[in-house]
């Protein structure tokens, strides 16, 4: 194998990075620049798979966030039952006598507190 020579130019940055690795490494700058050039050819010779694994990442993703909308309408209504039957039991516990407009109106009013109070605990 016969050796070919090339000159290099590189901004003062990257002369500094290269100067700093040499140094780490314990090698001269040449041998630094010569590594980082194969390293360098190898990557852009052999690219890794493209969007292979991103593409099931997404996937999964989109997958999860569907199923937390599912399960954030269900909560939402088990919320909404929970206010519905305190109301209720309530009104009966205490033998109060009013129309259902009102124990509507008090449900609704408890169901809005119940969400500012969770809307509260994530700010």
């Amino acid at each position: 194998m016969k050796p070919v020579q090339h000159t290099v130019r590189l901004p003062v940055a990257l002369d500094k990075v290269l100067n700093a690795l040499a140094e780490r490494q314990g090698i001269s700058v040449y041998a630094m620049l010569q590594r980082s050039v194969k390293a360098g050819i190898a990557a852009q010779a052999n690219p890794p798979m493209r969007d292979t694994d991103n593409r099931e990442i997404v996937t999964e993703l989109a997958s999860v966030s569907t199923r937390m909308v599912d399960v954030e309408r269900m909560l939402d209504r088990a919320l909404f039952t929970a206010c519905a039957a305190y109301c209720y039991a309530r009104h009966a516990a205490l033998d109060a006598r009013t129309t259902d407009e009102a124990v509507t109106a008090e449900i609704n009013a408890a169901y809005d507190r119940q969400r500012r109070r969770a809307q509260e605990g994530r700010e």
